[in-house]
């Protein structure tokens, strides 16, 4: 059995847990920000609920991934996140797009490669309408 699929969990998963966790406690000094990243940040930071959620969210993926229980549920309620790190890479911060896309690349790959999970996150894309139009073509 393939190890690819235990070793991508991990990663994410720690990847996760460890910046959502430095979200709560500080311990990875954040570097200075281009003024662009501080007055997107400091807007999010204003809500004053958005970067704690954000961050909760982080830390509970991250730790399922870890233990490995609820893997494909934590698979999808981390989709837009990684969407959004993308975005505010391609966007507002280009310096961090490499990271973004290994982020992206673990993400898809444990989505819709990864024979534990593909099978279960796969079903969410399912269409019922055109299977069963496809049932009717062929019948």
């Amino acid at each position: 059995m393939s190890k690819a699929p235990l070793i991508a969990r991990i990663l994410l998963g720690l990847i996760f847990f460890v910046f959502g966790l430095n979200g709560f406690l500080n311990f990875i000094p954040v570097p200075p920000m281009p003024e662009k990243t501080k007055a997107f940040m400091d807007a999010l930071m204003a809500t004053g609920y958005f970067i704690p959620v954000l961050k909760g969210t982080e830390v509970t993926c991250g730790l399922l991934l870890l233990v490995g229980a609820f893997v494909p549920l934590a698979l999808v309620v981390l989709a837009p996140i990684v969407i959004q790190i993308f975005l505010f890479h391609a966007f507002i911060q280009p310096n961090g797009i490499p990271m973004a896309l290994f982020i992206g690349a673990l993400m898809i790959y444990l989505s819709f490669f990864a024979k534990p999970y593909a099978s279960i996150v796969r079903q969410i894309f399912r269409c019922p309408m055109k299977e069963a139009m496809d049932a009717k073509k062929k019948g």
